[in-house]
């Protein structure tokens, strides 16, 4: 019995899935420069040409991974920013979380591997301009986090730009650590890093 077109699209987006993850693994541990095609193709179990049936390039795959990536922060972050809690439970939150994802999630440090290698990649005019502010979106919301706690006193005084890019650098820096590194040690106690903003 031939399958109907429903099916087949549910098959293609599985296929996909399996080609974004393979290229996820495959670019956080390698980068984009000395991940291949071919290798992409054999960790998913088909042919190079194949592949290029759903995506034409290695770099199409990245790209759809850091759209998809940059979107889904940007989601997170804007619905806890719309949370009408105080900067100080935001901040909490935001970090006990972050800190439980690069822990038990390895496709989540994967990701923040594959958004801190950006800088390989050239990219069409339009495309770059697209995604170079979707990957200053969270930064910004941070910021924003950032200046509502010092207005409410509760954070330390300072650049909120350079506290947001020093979060950041914090959170991608574990995530880094975590895929790079064979060792299973715990993630530090997210209280730590909490501790630095606090006034």
């Amino acid at each position: 019995m031939a399958r109907t077109p429903q099916q087949n699209e549910q098959a293609r987006e599985r296929r996909m899935e399996q080609i974004r993850m393979e290229a996820l693994r495959q670019f956080a541990m390698k980068g984009l420069a000395a991940a291949h095609v071919q290798d992409i193709a054999h960790g998913v179990g088909i042919a190079q040409g194949l592949l290029y049936h759903y995506y034409p390039s290695k770099e199409s795959i990245y790209l759809d991974l850091i759209k998809d990536a940059l979107d889904k922060l940007a989601v997170a972050s804007l619905a806890l920013m719309a949370r009408d809690i105080s900067a100080k439970e935001k901040l909490d939150t935001a970090l006990r979380g972050l800190f439980h994802s690069i822990e038990t999630s390895e496709r989540f440090a994967q990701t923040c591997c594959l958004i801190a290698q950006m800088g390989e990649i050239a990219l069409p005019g339009k495309e770059k301009e697209l995604i170079a502010e979707k990957r200053k979106a969270p930064y910004r919301i941070v910021a924003d986090m950032i200046r509502q706690g010092q207005s409410e006193g509760t954070f330390v005084q300072g650049s909120a730009e350079d506290l947001s890019l020093l979060f950041w650098s914090v959170v991608n820096g574990l995530a880094i650590h975590r895929v790079s590194h064979a060792d299973s040690r715990p993630m530090p106690d997210y209280r730590l890093f909490l501790a630095m903003f606090v006034a």
